[in-house]
């Protein structure tokens, strides 16, 4: 597993395996969120498979799937709440970890400022400076 550490509370990593789930327990994570839309690649597993390996492995898990061109507002709450709902640490996991770590950064908006986001997730390897523009400071 190729998991990158933004903070904390959050970690983000390319596609995991059901099998990686009892793994991802005992380094510590509580819940995982599935950002990946089932049916992307004809290799990836399913959700339900996740959520149910998730589950065996004692870890919460939820699907918030980002398709490509559908990034919404709604979305970008729902995984701010997710995070913030969730015991942690939370693992978010997608094809690359991009989308995962993008709908992190847009959930910080405001929270901390736009530097901040956008070096956690550069010391993650994932460069967001594309969506910069869309990252407000704190009021």
């Amino acid at each position: 597993m190729d998991i990158r550490k933004i903070d904390d509370s959050i970690s983000v990593a390319p596609q995991i395996q059901p099998d990686e789930m009892a793994e991802l327990a005992r380094q510590g994570f509580r819940a995982v969120i599935c950002n990946r839309p089932d049916g992307e690649a004809g290799d990836q597993p399913e959700q339900s498979v996740m959520a149910d390996a998730a589950a065996k492995a004692g870890l919460e898990f939820r699907f918030l799937p980002l398709a490509p061109g559908q990034l919404t507002p709604d979305l970008i709450s729902d995984f701010g709440t997710a995070v913030d709902e969730m015991p942690g640490p939370v693992l978010a996991y997608c094809r690359s970890g991009t989308r995962s770590a993008t709908l992190w950064a847009l959930s910080q908006s405001g929270k901390s400022t736009p530097a901040e986001i956008l070096r956690k997730a550069a010391d993650a390897g994932y460069d967001l400076g594309n969506i910069a523009g869309a990252l407000a400071e704190p009021r």
